[in-house]
């Protein structure tokens, strides 16, 4: 091979194809459409600047959907990450019972959001569902699940939360079980306490786990829909707006291709920033072997 080859180009090439179509051009092309003010119907698109974005930063509509989406994010990574380590660590252990649970924490994983949001539903119902019927065993109050505007947002945590849980666990017991077994019997021999075991070793070799889940969790959040969707189409009163919801909604129910653009561009930006802020904060405190 010569030192000019193109050869090497040449095996980059169908990559390269491919991330520009079904990456970089529909990222520009939605940055484009932003600019304009389009039905998605008629041809002409008229030009309207950052007008689509100066609107959005004032429909007081939008800055909830901001709020709830953040709620929704930090509850729901927060919640995920915690039990999924803690079931991980009580199930981190090779015998048949154990295993069985393991599966049976996953399961709701492999299950399809509709069918899921279906028995929720269910489940949630005020006069026939399950969980207000488990309330009344005990004497308490029932809860409008889905339709109070203040439990709603919650509810749809709690889903995403039941649903994701197995799925991480079992990443954080791959985690464990890559731990060098000769670290814990050495701390054992030293007689260091389990919190203290947990603290200085576990966490610190977990590390690069923990970083794993937290971002693959934290880019979920932003794209929840489908519960949404089918559950409760972004109420009671905008409760349970999301962004991708609010996209959906002025996109293809209102037909305000340049105003939903403009939210995809605004979500896009926030997305990165975030990302960008959680590699340069965690990378520091990841440890790898």
């Amino acid at each position: 091979m010569t030192k000019h080859s193109s050869f090497p180009y040449l095996l980059v090439l169908p990559s390269l194809v491919f991330f520009g179509c079904f990456f970089v051009f529909p990222i520009a092309y939605m940055v484009y459409l932003s600019l304009f003010d389009w039905n998605f119907v008629t041809p002409t698109m008229n030009f309207v600047a950052l007008e689509n974005f100066k609107t959005l930063f004032a429909d007081a509509r939008f800055r909830q959907v901001v709020v709830n989406t953040v709620i929704y994010t930090v509850l729901t990574v927060g919640l995920t990450q915690t039990l999924s380590l803690l079931l991980a660590v009580a199930l981190n252990k090779n015998e048949k019972i154990y295993t069985l649970t393991q599966t049976a924490i996953f399961s709701p994983y492999i299950i399809s959001l509709v069918s899921i949001s279906m028995l929720w539903m269910w489940m949630m119902d005020v006069d026939y569902g399950l969980l207000n019927y488990v309330l009344h065993l005990f004497g308490l109050k029932e809860v409008a699940w889905i339709t109070d505007p203040n439990v709603a947002l919650y509810s749809l945590v709690l889903i995403s939360v039941w649903k994701s849980i197995g799925y991480y666990t079992l990443i954080f017991i791959a985690g464990l079980q890559s731990i060098p077994k000769y670290i814990h019997e050495a701390a054992i021999m030293d007689n260091t306490s389990p919190a203290r075991k947990f603290i200085h070793i576990t966490l610190p070799m977990l590390s690069p786990t923990i970083f794993f889940t937290g971002i693959t969790s934290l880019i979920a959040c932003f794209k929840v829909f489908e519960t949404i969707a089918i559950m409760t189409q972004g109420g009671p009163a905008n409760a349970t707006n999301t962004f991708v919801y609010f996209i959906y909604e002025y996109g293809f129910k209102f037909f305000k291709i340049g105003y939903a653009s403009a939210a995809g561009v605004v979500l896009l930006g926030i997305v990165s920033v975030l990302t960008v802020i959680y590699f340069k904060t965690m990378a520091k405190r990841v440890y790898y072997q």
